[in-house]
């Protein structure tokens, strides 16, 4: 088992990847607001250090969407693939960031 995280920067996608996930009779998400620490950074009016880093985000977004799930190892690639058919290649700037972690031990998982 994995915990697969998926920080989605663009935000306005989020519905349509959810329904693609249920058409493909992948369930169990979980979705959480978040902010990377440069977008705080550069909400904070007493903080100007930031703009050499302003390249390297966009401001005109405030928050992520980070969706966690529970999930087998072989059904990775395939969330992989309809998370790009969505939001397009995670190599591309901007798009988001995908990881999993090892889970040694769960309870409560319905799959």
């Amino acid at each position: 088992m994995k915990l697969l995280i998926f920080i989605l920067n663009k935000v306005e996608m989020v519905d349509t990847l959810l329904k693609k996930f249920t058409s493909e009779n992948i369930s169990g998400a979980t979705i959480a607001n978040t902010r990377g620490m440069l977008q705080k950074l550069m909400s904070d009016d007493d903080l100007n250090i930031i703009g050499s880093f302003r390249h390297l985000i966009n401001p005109k977004r405030s928050e992520n969407k980070t969706i966690f799930m529970v999930v087998k190892e072989e059904k990775i690639k395939e969330i992989v693939e309809i998370i790009e058919s969505i939001v397009g290649s995670l190599d591309e700037p901007d798009s988001g960031l995908l990881f999993t972690i090892p889970i040694d031990y769960v309870r409560g998982y319905k799959q």
